[in-house]
């Protein structure tokens, strides 16, 4: 850690504070590069003149004199009753485009006897971000009964608000499983709804965006059965195509409001990779400094420094251990400074968040080390430096990150530190990936077979579906609620098809997983006492918490005894074993059917339904420290199977033998290209490599060559295949440089090596797979 002469004049010049983090430190081969993103003058707007005159006075008196041209640009289109998406930039004032007429409608339309006005629905991805909201809308001061319906509400509020509410902040799950249900007892609010707020829309993608999407089509049947046709206004980070996403997300035709006319200061963006360690992982390979300990140092540099910065971590463990590092560090240079260092995540209570941000305002903390909680629009911005620990998933969500760095005009300095991952090694030596190109496309497919069943089914519950209806819905409706029939959750009469679900089949709605958590989660027991620890997903406990496993709970050692995976139950005790588990897994890939496919001369690219199945067959126990495998245990836990859409690649034996590919090469070569190449579609389609999975082989039975295939991790898919099918080209060219660029000889995590692996990593061949690519490629149209 270094200390500076910045301490105690906040720099605002960037070029100053990447000095300070590369200079005498001898880190300077960590920066690979650095971009200057501009400056943006604001460009104002004159407050249009239907604005209720209270709700200009109460924007003026927190200091808005004149709303920018974007906010007014919205907010004009929605009074007129058009459907809007803006999609601007991080602290843009996404919010004031909503809210001026929306309130304005509030006021305008509330009887004299004070009844309710005209209502607004606000749906969030989070509980915490409508909380954030509804705290803005209290401080205007004005007379709109704003309150918020989740899962917190007590009873009294949930009734208060169904009489009373004429601005309700909600989140989908609740809007699935108590608005739309329950819409008589919502009579009045549906027959006054004249607004929809869709906020940060861009976090609906994959199995999630398609689930909201189809909520969003039950309320419009909801609201249009009470006489009402709301507007919908959609708020989402900068997007590819922000129009066609809204549009696919509400049914509707939709406008965009892309030109961000909010004044913005230069931001210096650096890519930062942590260097190679002393030490390896497996199969001897090198492993990378963790990009969470390269960000706890510079954290700690910049706090030393007096320089106000949120550091981005990906999970909550991390934000926390990011910040007491940082905190460690800075108790070396002085005793007051470990104090200016907090952490902020998911899970914290509500007067606990409100309490850390206005510490960061009020200058009471200096640095902070947050999960994307902060990256959801929550009201902390104006710092001079965001450090981001390893890419965030999407160019959308970096820069949505990053610009929570600048104070108005001034100059700020964002960091991207790369972890040890393929995708981030790509990203930090390839900066074209990054700058200057768009935004990904969102991914979501509301036709989805696995979706739309249990959504038309909740659909029916609330209201009969009749054949008009299914219009709403989108193709593949038909098919749908014939597959429902012939289970007997629907009944076809003269007026429709209704619900006929029994009571063991519980509610309409409760057949659909908005979150797609992967079945029920499993209750993590302790035996001595029968205290539930924790949960672990349905579709993680096979691989997680088997017999035999040693799982960790924050930061405690766990030997699972049992799995009851019937109760949903796993039985473990405290224990600190001198080793670690991982589970051992087969994974098999049948194609159904193939619904496109391209020549690429002799080699094939096609997309299309898989059949895949996952069995978990044992795990191995290794030596703490080391990684040495001290034993392989067998399991007998069930195949599990699923259907969902894939993309994959063949290339023949003429091609194999002309690449200098041996039949002893191609397994390794195939295995390495299918790890490189998951790790490499996040940066194409809106997903995580969590959210896909892969399958290769030297020689599959379904199409008789070398085949790579690459499917999405959720029954029915989520987009993310066939998004990988429609980019191949720029996918797989950049799965090949990546490998070819990495320092290591013989693979490692930064090419080929994947943590999520059921084989162990076994076997992998990075040279072959760069030869296996390349031939590929070569054959490209």
């Amino acid at each position: 850690m270094t200390t500076s002469p910045l301490r105690h004049a906040r720099a605002r010049d960037a070029h100053a504070l990447l000095a300070h983090l590369v200079g005498p430190s001898g880190r300077d081969e960590r920066l690979t590069h650095l971009e200057l993103l501009p400056a943006r003058e604001a460009v104002p707007a004159a407050w249009p003149a239907w604005v209720d005159p209270r709700v200009r006075a109460a924007y003026e008196g927190r200091g808005v004199r004149e709303p920018w041209a974007h906010q007014v640009e919205a907010a004009d289109a929605a009074w007129r009753g058009e459907h809007v998406v803006v999609a601007t930039g991080t602290a843009s004032g996404k919010s004031l485009a909503y809210q001026l007429p929306a309130l304005s409608a509030s006021l305008a339309a509330r009887g004299r006897r004070g009844q309710r006005g005209a209502t607004t629905l606000y749906v969030s991805p989070t509980k915490a971000l409508a909380q954030d909201q509804l705290a803005a809308l209290a401080s205007l001061g004005l007379d709109v009964r704003a309150t918020t319906h989740d899962g917190d509400s007590p009873r009294e509020q949930r009734d208060w608000t169904r009489e009373h509410g004429e601005y309700v902040l909600t989140n989908p799950d609740m809007l699935h499983r108590s608005l739309l249900p329950d819409h008589e007892r919502w009579a009045r609010f549906w027959g006054s709804l004249r607004y929809v707020v869709l906020d940060e829309c861009h976090h609906y993608r994959g199995v999630f965006g398609a689930h909201v999407a189809l909520v969003v089509r039950r309320l419009r049947r909801v609201a249009a059965a009470y006489g009402a046709e709301p507007t919908f206004v959609l708020a989402s980070a900068t997007a590819a195509d922000p129009a066609d996403t809204a549009g696919r997300l509400t049914g509707l035709g939709v406008r965009a409001v892309t030109d961000d006319a909010s004044p913005h200061g230069q931001v210096a963006m650096a890519l930062w990779e942590p260097p190679l360690g002393t030490h390896t992982g497996e199969n001897g390979a090198p492993v990378r400094r963790a990009a969470s300990s390269e960000t706890a140092d510079l954290l700690a540099d910049l706090v030393a420094a007096d320089v106000p910065t949120l550091a981005f971590v990906r999970s909550r463990q991390g934000a926390e251990q990011v910040a007491a590092t940082a905190a460690d560090l800075l108790a070396e240079v002085h005793p007051s400074l470990p104090s200016q260092v907090g952490s902020y995540r998911g899970g914290y209570l509500p007067e606990e968040r409100r309490e850390i941000e206005q510490a960061l305002r009020d200058g009471e903390l200096t640095g902070l080390a947050a999960t994307n909680a902060l990256e959801l629009g929550i009201d902390v911005s104006g710092l001079d430096a965001v450090l981001v620990a390893g890419f965030p998933g999407t160019r959308a969500a970096l820069w949505q990150q990053v610009g929570r760095a600048g104070r108005g005009a001034e100059d700020a300095l964002g960091v991207l530190v790369a972890r040890d991952d393929p995708l981030d090694t790509y990203l930090v030596t390839h900066p074209e990936a990054l700058f200057g190109r768009p935004v990904e496309a969102h991914v979501f497919d509301p036709c989805n077979p696995y979706v739309l069943g249990p959504q038309l089914a909740a659909a029916a519950d609330e209201i009969p579906l009749t054949a008009p209806d299914l219009e709403l819905f989108g193709p593949g409706s038909r098919d749908a609620i014939r597959r429902l029939v012939d289970a007997g959750l629907l009944r076809r009469r003269p007026r429709g098809w209704f619900w006929s679900g029994s009571s063991a089949d519980g509610r309409a709605c409760d057949l659909a997983d908005l979150r797609s958590t992967g079945g029920p989660a499993v209750s993590l027991v302790e035996s001595a006492t029968g205290r539930v620890v924790g949960t672990v997903d349905g579709d993680r406990a096979h691989g997680t918490v088997h017999p035999g496993a040693v799982y960790v709970h924050r930061g405690e050692r766990w030997l699972v005894e049992t799995l009851d995976l019937d109760d949903h139950v796993a039985v473990m005790d405290r224990a600190d074993p001198p080793y670690s588990t991982s589970a051992r897994e087969v994974t098999d890939i049948r194609v159904v059917e193939e619904s496109d496919a391209r020549a690429w001369g002799p080699c094939r690219l096609a997309h299309g339904t898989v059949e895949v199945s996952h069995q978990v067959v044992a795990f191995l126990r290794r030596r703490r420290p080391g990684g040495e495998v001290l034993g392989e245990e067998p399991l007998d836990l069930p195949v599990r199977t699923m259907q969902t859409h894939a993309v994959w690649w063949t290339v023949p034996e003429p091609v194999l033998a002309a690449a200098g590919l041996d039949p002893a090469d191609r397994p390794g070569a195939a295995h390495a290209a299918e790890h490189c190449s998951i790790g490499l579609l996040p940066l194409f389609a809106t997903c995580d490599r969590w959210d896909i999975g892969g399958v290769s082989t030297a020689l599959h039975p379904d199409t008789g060559e070398l085949t790579v295939f690459v499917h999405d991790g959720r029954a029915g898919g989520a987009g993310f295949a066939e998004r990988g099918y429609d980019v191949a080209r720029a996918w797989l060219t950049a799965t090949r440089d990546t490998i070819h660029s990495c320092a290591c000889e013989t693979g490692c995590p930064s090419c080929v090596q994947s943590p999520k692996c059921g084989n162990q990593n076994n076997p992998l061949d990075k040279p072959a797979a760069a030869r296996l690519l390349t031939a590929l490629l070569a054959h490209h149209p």
